[in-house]
């Protein structure tokens, strides 16, 4: 149990030290922003803080930071410190830095920021990959809710994914402020009633959550390093954050209230991952009962029951729902917008918001006959690739504005090191089973990756040197 109040200190104390030298190393200043700048009603809406973190952090929260964390325990308590430190570290570097990039480049989407920072073939490549991605996550987040409601409440499947769609096209299409700046509130309250209850049940069962230990307690011994760093990518890092911070940085009134929404977000959701990884290793005693569980949202729905009962379900249960959807319905929103930036195709009229968004809700409808499970494999590793991209964004940045660049540079390149690793070795990449050759691999990688960037930075001041002289 300490290990878990220990976490959830460093993760606060971080915020308020480690949160605000980020903030100072980016520089904010009281320039007008593009929620002022380029007002146009729809997407360039300007919203305070308090809306704008509800907005972030309900975008980013699906229900990554749930059962991503709850498979992410079954490496064991290791799990707590990939949540506390990734969070600090690599996913509040992350978060922060592209949507207050984002504000400094007039509310430009990733793969324009990409473009700018790393070149045009990034750029091309970066994309189509997120149109790829943003549409994914959207279609997994229809149907995970409905599968949660058809297993509580016993009605079809079809009828709940009819509901959800119905509520994603109207949310892709008003202008922001119209409905997601309008219901977050009450979703985030849901979910905040939800993970008080939790924590309260917890402790008054006397829940014991193990401490933190480096062993390897994964059932079928598969190593922590690269799979447990890409099984819980929302709750320590997920590149489709960087999505959903620039359409909040759309929405900012000024540069101070970035930390509050993009940062704060951020840390928020690693402490939400961070309670249900430890949640689950206490309710099932360990690794071995959580392996039996059933895992994904029977485990979930198994630790609500028995921590709150059937009326302590009825309270949590809007909670987890508002969780997927509202990152589904900003992931479509994110894919229209992202779709007419590709095309130059104006959204300021509904009609033309229709022409881009009838085609995509049609290719929707045709995944969401896929299960959840099988879309989020797909999710995962795609989600740490475009991290990867964003941290390499922020470090190139920052090496033009003669700022800090290693706060964003050595997350960038553990996390090259790390995706390298993993598609050596997953299923769906080599297969390669010599982890020696693969670690050697992802350590040539994270030193390479750190001798780019120092010649990357040389290579400017040499170029500012000619322009000085």
């Amino acid at each position: 149990m300490k290990s878990y109040f220990i976490g959830v200190v460093i993760l606060i104390v971080a915020y308020l030290t480690y949160g605000k030298y980020l903030e100072k190393n980016f520089g904010i200043d009281n320039r007008e922003t593009p929620a002022l700048l380029k007002a146009d009603g729809v997407d360039f809406v300007e919203m305070n803080w308090i809306k704008s973190f509800l907005v972030q952090f309900l975008n980013i929260a699906g229900l990554g930071p749930i059962t991503g964390a709850v498979a992410g325990a079954m490496w064991g308590s290791s799990a707590f410190l990939w949540i506390v430190f990734g969070t600090i570290f690599a996913g509040a570097v992350h978060d922060y830095y592209t949507g207050m990039i984002s504000m400094r480049n007039n509310g430009e989407n990733m793969q324009e920021l990409i473009g700018k920072y790393l070149g045009n073939r990034a750029k091309l490549f970066t994309k189509y990959f997120l149109i790829i991605l943003l549409i994914i996550v959207g279609v997994a987040f229809i149907t995970g809710p409905a599968e949660i409601l058809q297993s509580f409440t016993g009605i079809n499947k079809e009828i709940w994914l009819t509901l959800i769609v119905g509520y994603y096209i109207v949310a892709t299409l008003l202008p922001i402020d119209k409905i997601i700046g309008r219901v977050y509130p009450l979703f985030g309250g849901a979910l905040v009633l939800m993970m008080f209850l939790l924590i309260g049940a917890m402790l008054i069962k006397g829940v014991k959550i193990p401490e933190v230990t480096l062993e390897n307690m994964h059932p079928k011994k598969l190593p922590i390093f690269p799979y447990m760093f890409v099984v819980i990518s929302c709750g320590a890092i997920s590149g489709f954050h960087s999505t959903q911070s620039v359409l909040v940085a759309r929405c900012l009134k000024n540069e101070k209230d970035g930390r509050k929404s993009f940062m704060a977000a951020m840390y928020l959701e690693g402490f939400v991952a961070l309670t249900w990884a430890a949640i689950s290793l206490g309710f099932f005693n360990g690794v071995e009962g959580l392996a039996g569980s059933g895992g994904g949202m029977v485990a979930v729905s198994k630790m609500i029951t028995g921590l709150l009962g059937k009326y302590g379900l009825v309270f949590t249960l809007f909670g987890l729902i508002a969780l997927p959807i509202t990152t589904g319905d900003t992931a479509f929103r994110s894919a229209r917008v992202t779709i007419a930036e590709v095309l130059n195709y104006n959204q300021s009229s509904l009609k033309n918001r229709l022409i881009v968004a009838i085609p995509l809700f049609l290719l929707a409808g045709f995944l969401s006959q896929f299960g959840f499970n099988t879309l989020w494999r797909y999710v995962a590793s795609t989600n740490q690739l475009l991290a990867t991209l964003g941290l390499w964004t922020c470090t190139y940045y920052f090496i033009e504005k003669k700022r800090n660049y290693w706060v964003a540079g050595i997350p960038a390149a553990f996390m090259s090191a790390m995706i390298t690793c993993y598609f050596l070795v997953a299923p769906e990449g080599l297969k390669l089973d010599n982890m020696y050759l693969v670690y050697s691999i992802g350590i040539l990688n994270f030193i390479l990756a750190l001798i780019v960037i120092s010649l990357k930075n040389a290579k400017v001041n040499k170029e500012l040197d000619k322009i000085i002289i």
